[in-house]
């Protein structure tokens, strides 16, 4: 696998970014050079609504707003409740099975094959772009299972995933020892440790990264907003904390989309206008952090 450093890892994304343009920002999945919208969607709570019919279309309403601001990733798993059958039904009566790039995970010590086919028909595509070993769990037995799926042709892209700040030194030599397409982690103006293995080993070895939790599931914007935005955040195209907070995740240079989980369609519509510059360089990126860590 090619190695490459941060810094040409930021050339490269910056050359997708400008080819998207005047749509969503974009990055390339480094081990094909495909280029994805900065900002996805993650379903995590929000997409859990059961079989409500008037929260399932409401649902089905907030991915019509997401892939009409550009949006294609879509982030699931089968911990998150009905998630997935939600997912599937509004992507058919959307008919947007074509448009989105569908990410999801194996959460299972048992039957990873049989979990994933569930899923699958859930979802109602006939295949994933995305699967992920959720949490690391059972990862010695799920990731050959998820190889083995790509080499038939059944997945286009394989990853793991942890959350909340775990298991980061196992994470990291997983990373460094296995074949991987994506990796998906904890990042915000708050949680940064991963600015100081994981990101940079992720550049090195051209794995796509997405980041999940980057407002704390809302903790850290509940915290942001006792204070007012600094004037300055007008210099980055930011309105509100939440694009500050989510501009700043997405403008790392190793960071491939962040999948924010929402079911507002205000806040759909505002997350995605982050994936349009401009975007704050590294002394920028520095002040921001500063800033939050000072309030």
């Amino acid at each position: 696998m090619k190695r490459r450093t941060l810094l040409q890892w930021a050339a490269l994304a910056a050359a997708g970014e400008a080819a998207a343009q005047p749509g969503p920002s974009t990055r390339a999945i480094p081990s094909s050079g495909e280029p994805i919208p900065r900002v996805g969607l993650g379903t995590w709570i929000t997409f859990n609504v059961g079989n409500d019919p008037p929260a399932r279309a409401h649902c089905a309403q907030v991915l019509r707003a997401f892939f009409e601001a550009g949006g294609r990733l879509v982030d699931s798993s089968p911990m998150y409740g009905s998630s997935q059958g939600v997912v599937g039904e509004a992507l058919r009566s959307l008919g947007a099975q074509q448009r989105v790039f569908a990410a999801d995970k194996v959460w299972t010590g048992a039957d990873g094959a049989a979990q994933l086919e569930a899923s699958r028909a859930l979802w109602q595509l006939p295949r994933f772009d995305l699967l992920q070993v959720h949490n690391l769990l059972a990862w010695e037995k799920q990731l050959p299972l998820l190889h083995r799926m790509k080499d038939e042709g059944r997945v286009r892209y394989v990853g793991i995933t942890t959350s909340e700040g775990r298991r980061h030194r196992e994470f990291e030599q997983i990373m460094r020892n296995q074949r991987l397409d994506f990796v998906q982690f904890t990042y915000n103006l708050l949680d940064r440790d991963v600015e100081q293995r994981l990101l940079p080993v992720a550049a090195e070895r051209g794995l796509a990264v997405l980041v999940n939790r980057p407002f704390q599931e809302g903790e850290l914007l509940r915290r942001l907003q006792r204070f007012p935005l600094p004037p300055w955040a007008g210099e980055i195209g930011c309105t509100s904390w939440a694009q500050f907070a989510l501009k700043f995740v997405i403008s790392h240079p190793a960071v491939t989309c962040a999948i924010p989980a929402t079911r507002r369609i205000d806040h759909v519509r505002e997350n995605m206008a982050v994936a349009r510059g401009p975007f704050p360089d590294a002394a920028m990126r520095q002040r921001m952090a500063a800033h939050v860590a000072g309030l």
